[in-house]
Formats: structure tokens, sequence, C-alpha cells
């Protein structure tokens, strides 16, 4: 299948490239540096240059593709209404151009919100609707398409999809203990994240375009609930740094950006995803990643 990809060098992107050219797809992917071109037709990757907020090449990329898979995101937690806007935008017009193709069309989404007091499930409807919402409502205006013919599949990530090289959310936590020389967590340490290996999370990529129906929700969740308390404790170990809960009017002094994430409830399950596709996770835990060394020398850039 000719796949057209958006974000395939970032961190789950390239992993999800892997998997899909191990099953014998084809790739055309964005990229908008020398260095990610380069790596990407090292692996047999077809380049078009570009970002997303070259609707132009998104239209063109996706109309001459069998299936999109759409991964990139800008990630400015300084300024997410910018985020926001071309997320919604990228979407709104990769969905446009597969309407009434029937082709797959798989995007990144997350797990924050879906409910209050429990783990989410693939059943909980995203709470984020509009252009003002989070990721600019993109799952739930890309489903919107199911009854215009697009084979619209979400991917649902968890908040640390973590593996060494990461430079993500616990990289980020990571470099605020180095700054202050304590590994903290908020209040009481009691908030949850789910976790996901990069390397399940990116075979769940490839069973999902393989597998997963139209309209589907797919949960790349390996750890339902990993403690803050327990990711400091693991951090502290890691970096040779006591562990102190930080009071919440403090969270946003200590850790900066991440702070509004790490405070939040954020577990989830993916019973349902592992049934549907076969799919049984099977990299390290958090945990094991971090006493691993896998965050002891990469701080957050």
């Amino acid at each position: 299948m000719r796949i057209f990809v958006t974000g395939a060098s970032g961190w789950i992107g390239s992993s999800a490239v892997d998997e899909l050219l191990a099953d014998g797809h084809a790739i055309t992917a964005i990229a908008r540096s020398d260095a990610s071109a380069s790596a990407l037709e090292a692996k047999g990757v077809s380049v078009q240059r570009g970002d997303l907020d070259d609707l132009d090449g998104l239209r063109r990329g996706a109309d001459s593709a069998e299936a999109v898979l759409h991964l990139a995101n800008k990630h400015d937690f300084s300024n997410p209404a910018v985020s926001n806007a071309a997320e919604r935008a990228a979407v709104q017009t990769i969905s446009d151009t597969l309407a009434g193709t029937g082709r797959p069309f798989l995007l990144a989404s997350g797990v924050a919100g879906l409910a209050a007091g429990r783990p989410g499930t693939e059943d909980d409807p995203s709470p984020a609707h509009g252009p003002e919402s989070p990721r600019g409502g993109a799952e739930n205006l890309a489903l919107e398409y199911v009854d215009r013919g697009v084979h619209v599949v979400s991917l649902r990530f968890a908040p640390t999809v973590h593996g060494a090289g990461d430079h993500g959310f616990i990289a980020a936590i990571a470099a605020a203990a180095r700054r202050h020389g304590v590994s903290g967590y908020p209040g009481d340490g009691a908030n949850r994240w789910a976790a996901v290996h990069r390397s399940d999370a990116g075979r769940l990529v490839a069973l999902g375009l393989a597998k997963a129906p139209a309209g589907a929700r797919l949960h790349a969740v390996a750890e339902e609930g990993v403690t803050t308390r327990e990711i400091a404790e693991a951090l502290g170990r890691a970096l040779d740094l006591p562990v102190a809960s930080i009071a919440p009017d403090d969270v946003p002094g200590h850790f900066g950006w991440i702070g509004t994430f790490f405070g939040m409830d954020l577990p989830a399950t993916s019973a349902a995803t592992q049934q549907l596709l076969g799919w049984t996770p099977s990299g390290p835990t958090l945990v094991e990643d971090i006493d691993a060394g896998a965050y002891s020398a990469h701080p957050a850039g």
C-alpha cells in the first residue's frame, strides 16, 4: 500500500515507519529539514519537502496515496493556539481530500480528559470539540468524515511514549529534577499517567492500518496508570537525587510547561484495542526504562 505520512521522522513516527516498511508498504513522507529528509531516504522512504502549514502539499500527498498516517504536531506548548490551529487545518485538509474514497486515514490523538476518576476507554468520546479545544478538536473533526466515505481511525497515545532517546514529557520532568536538584511529584503523587513503550506504539500503528474498522478509537497504552510519585522515585534513583512532593502552588515554577500535564490524572486502558488488533505490548515498562538509564543522559531540549 502507498502511504503518505506526516511526522515520519518524529519519535513515534520513526518507529511506525519502520513497522510499515517491514510490512511491505511504500511510504512517502513530509520532511522539513535536510537531516530528516536524509534519514528517511536512508530507510527507503520517498520524501516530499514541506511542513504542516503547507496545506497544498498535504493535499497533494493525500491525493496520491492509498492511505494517510498523520502523526505530526507542532507541540508549541508556549503557544498552544498555534499548534491547535495547525492541527485542525491539516486534518481538515486531509479529510476533505480523502472524502468519498474509502481510504484509511489514521491520526494521532491522546487520552487526556476522557474520563474523571477512572481510566479512559476506547468507548469514551473525546471531549475536545471545535477549533479552540486541545488539538483543535481534530479527532472529532476527522471522525465526522466516516459518514463521508473516509476510513478514519484515531490513534490515542498514552501521555508518555517512552524509551531510550525520548526527548518528550518524561525527559522534561527529568530536566526539571536536574535543574532543582530534587526529583519532584505534584501534591501527594497519586495522579496516574498511562504509558507505552515506543516500539509497542509503532507496532500498534501498523496493526491499526491493517485491522481497525472505520471509526475505531485505538489506545496505544501498555500500562494503565503509573503514579507521578512512582515516576519521580524512579527518576530520583536514576539521577541520584532526593525525591520530594511539590506543593500545587509551586508546580508551575518547579516543572515549567510540563507541570500542567504532570499534575493531571491520565489513566487509560487498552483492553478493547488489544482484543481487536491482537496487539500485546511487550516492551519495557516506564519504570524499567527509567531504571535502565533511558533518561539519565537526555535533558529535554
